[in-house]
């Protein structure tokens, strides 16, 4: 099992004029006690789980960009990037540049977007439900074909393309690995099964079912459910002192039962880095044996 770093605080003590050396302190240390993955959300004001909304909040691809260059090996993503908040060509194209500057260590994380709030804020387009799913397909199939040698016009219901050009092509071939969060079981876990390499699902008592449900969509559509990678989001609090770190490895250790194979989230205290290099030294290596 591996384990992968969000950051969806972005406020820490020393302020916005310290967030950019923060940030660069964080993500080099996290790659350097041996997460696999690291990630922002992509919100543009902070989210009620996690503080208001007058909180700290920087644009996500802005921000990974940031990222990779102060990373080497490290892979980076939105968790989740919201569908409906950039035209499909141009998301294709910065999940591509990104890819190329951070020498290949780009996903694409996707969902279809929940946040109506920010939305409205910003003027940010938020259609009904069921346009934002069908909107995620087709933003899907786009990316798929700006990362081919396919430049013909794209043709679908909400998005129309003239010429699906994009160069340079990422790095990773065919295409960085998609991700597509959420649990819904009619339509999300179905777009798992036909288009992503990795879904992202939550540690609840459902998770189980969830697993199976996206197997059986795995058998309806003839991909095979061993190469998609389960990840599960949860908090990795292994407390101030270590006091936790038996408590975690015993969740981490159901999770893996279950056929998880990484688990991503926040760490309390990211900043002051201690939590991170403890969890590099108790927690990551115990996982890796799982």
């Amino acid at each position: 099992m591996e384990l992968g770093l969000h950051l969806p605080n972005l406020t820490y003590p020393n302020g916005p004029a310290a967030l950019g050396s923060d940030l660069a302190r964080i993500a080099t240390t996290a790659e350097d006690v041996g997460f696999s993955k690291l990630s922002v959300m992509d919100h543009v004001w902070q989210i009620a789980v996690i503080g208001p909304p007058e909180k700290d909040m920087l644009e996500a691809y802005t921000t990974l960009g940031f990222l990779a260059a102060h990373t080497k090996r490290i892979e980076l993503l939105a968790w989740v990037t919201a569908v409906v908040y950039r035209e499909p060509g141009l998301l294709a194209k910065s999940v591509s540049t990104l890819d190329v500057l951070s020498g290949g260590r780009a996903w694409l994380g996707i969902g279809a977007a929940w946040n109506e709030q920010e939305s409205v804020g910003l003027g940010l387009p938020f259609p009904p439900t069921a346009e934002r799913f069908e909107r995620l397909e087709e933003a899907l199939e786009i990316f798929l074909q700006m990362c081919s040698d396919d430049e013909s016009p794209y043709e679908g219901k909400h998005y129309k393309l003239g010429r699906t050009l994009n160069v340079p092509q990422p790095l990773r071939r065919p295409h960085p690995p998609i991700l597509i969060g959420g649990g819904g079981e009619k339509k999300t876990l179905r777009l798992v099964a036909k288009y992503a390499q990795a879904c992202n699902l939550f540690a609840v008592p459902e998770l189980g079912h969830k697993l199976d449900v996206l197997r059986q969509h795995c058998a309806e559509v003839g991909r095979d459910y061993d190469e998609i990678e389960k990840t599960v989001m949860m908090p990795l609090d292994a407390g101030r002192d270590g006091e936790k770190v038996d408590e975690l490895l015993g969740r981490l250790g159901e999770l893996a039962a279950l056929g998880i194979d990484h688990v991503h989230g926040a760490v309390p205290g990211v900043a002051d880095i201690t939590p991170l290099e403890l969890l590099g030294e108790k927690v990551i290596p115990a996982a890796a044996q799982l």
